[in-house]
């Protein structure tokens, strides 16, 4: 837990029925935080949360969509800002993964993946925007991007496309709102221990110079630091939690 004093604010965490978004969640409500849990599909996940969000001092809802339906998302977002004020901050951690050899890829695993995750982002984050910056309080985005984004992984070329896509979003949005003293970051994970890394092929892991998988309370703690106040002067930034493999 950060040593700032910094007061409870909204903060929405898309993708936090479990895994990496369930972590960052719960981290960020340790600091009293109102968290907006939201949830494609797995509800009862959401709501798992939700209690380990309250459990650890935060409070918070619950809120479902498919980041994907641009309509539904900026209906689900407007009422919630309506109801509850602007958000100060977001964590756009949604993403899905559908890996094959490129030559192998179906038409729909490029777009489901894509869209997710480039698509979710615009979805997500752009109605929040304008509200944010009338509130005049700054702010923090957090854009979940992946080594594979970086460096690219064989037989994720559409995990990559789209996780490198974002981080040029992340980048560009970051100098749009620097001025409004809101930090726009990627943070790129590597192999971490969540559902998306099981049956690791050992070559993949040789390739680690650490050896081993992250944890997501490893992901979690970064954007935790990232929410501070300490961290106001950082933007723009691709931060790695991978273990050395880039």
């Amino acid at each position: 837990m950060q040593a700032d004093a910094s007061p409870p604010r909204r903060i929405l965490v898309t993708g936090a029925s479990k895994g990496i978004g369930r972590a960052v969640a719960v981290r960020l409500a340790r600091h009293g935080h109102d968290l907006t849990v939201h949830y494609g599909g797995d509800e009862a996940g959401a709501r798992e949360t939700l209690g380990d969000v309250i459990a650890n001092g935060g409070t918070g809802q619950i809120v479902g969509f498919d980041v994907r339906d641009g309509e539904k998302a900026r209906a689900e977002l407007e009422a919630l800002i309506a109801d509850g004020g602007p958000y100060w901050g977001v964590v756009a951690n949604a993403g899905i993964t559908r890996d094959n050899t490129f030559a192998a890829i179906e038409p729909r695993d490029w777009q489901d993946v894509t869209r997710v995750t480039l698509d979710g982002f615009y979805n997500v984050v752009q109605p929040l925007i304008m509200p944010m910056v009338r509130a005049r309080k700054g702010g923090r985005i957090v854009a979940m991007a992946s080594v594979s984004g970086v460096i690219g992984n064989r037989g994720q070329v559409n995990y990559s496309a789209a996780k490198a896509g974002l981080i040029g979003a992340a980048k560009a949005l970051a100098v749009e709102l620097a001025s409004r003293k809101i930090t726009v970051n990627a943070v790129a994970p590597g192999l971490i221990n969540t559902g998306m890394a099981e049956g690791v092929h050992p070559e993949v892991m040789n390739a680690i110079p650490m050896k081993r998988v992250g944890e997501v309370n490893e992901v979690a703690s970064l954007v935790d630091f990232l929410f501070g106040e300490e961290a106001g002067y950082i933007t723009r930034q691709v931060i790695g939690v991978n273990g050395g493999i880039a």
